[in-house]
């Protein structure tokens, strides 16, 4: 590393900072363009000697500070901004807390006691419609009704369990 191209760096140091401040507008990201362009200068200048070292180092100052600024909003297009404030342990876990466990499993209790006071036809209808995933014709067809029957049958039992889990709820 010659001296020249040193001594040229630090001579233009400011012009380059405000020429990269002026693009970038972050101080820290403009410290790291000048830095990169005497990198640059350095390398090329192992390759052979450089006409004017203060012109090269502008332009690279200049083309790395667009760089800067292409590769922001390209980050800002498709990749989600970084969340300063969230804490890590607030970060929701992916399993549920002991809490939570006892409220589902108290609210499948409930829903099954809902289910065993239904009318037989109708806990067949529900279990055919939503477990086994059966239509209202198929369901007609399997249990022998007509499908105002099975209309029926489901509609009693949504409500059924709408009240049962509403009464759970307030009480």
């Amino acid at each position: 590393m010659p001296a020249s191209l040193t001594a040229i760096y630090l001579d233009h140091r400011q012009s380059l900072l405000g020429r990269a401040l002026r693009i970038v507008r972050d101080v820290p990201t403009a410290e790291d363009v000048i830095q990169e362009s005497y990198l640059r200068a350095c390398n090329a200048e192992q390759k052979g000697p450089i006409d004017n070292i203060g012109a090269f180092l502008h332009r690279t100052v200049h083309n790395l500070a667009l760089d800067q600024i292409r590769r922001r909003r390209t980050q800002e297009r498709f990749e989600a901004p970084a969340s300063d404030t969230t804490d890590p342990l607030e970060v929701a876990c992916g399993t549920p807390s002991v809490e939570d466990r006892l409220l589902h499993r108290e609210r499948l209790a409930q829903f099954m006691g809902a289910m065993e006071a239904l009318p037989d036809r109708a806990r067949r209808v529900w279990v055919l419609n939503r477990v086994e995933g059966m239509s209202y014709p198929q369901i007609a067809a399997h249990l022998g009704v007509s499908q105002g029957t099975v209309f029926n049958d489901m509609k009693l039992a949504m409500g059924h369990f709408v009240d049962a889990l509403s009464r759970a709820d307030r009480g």
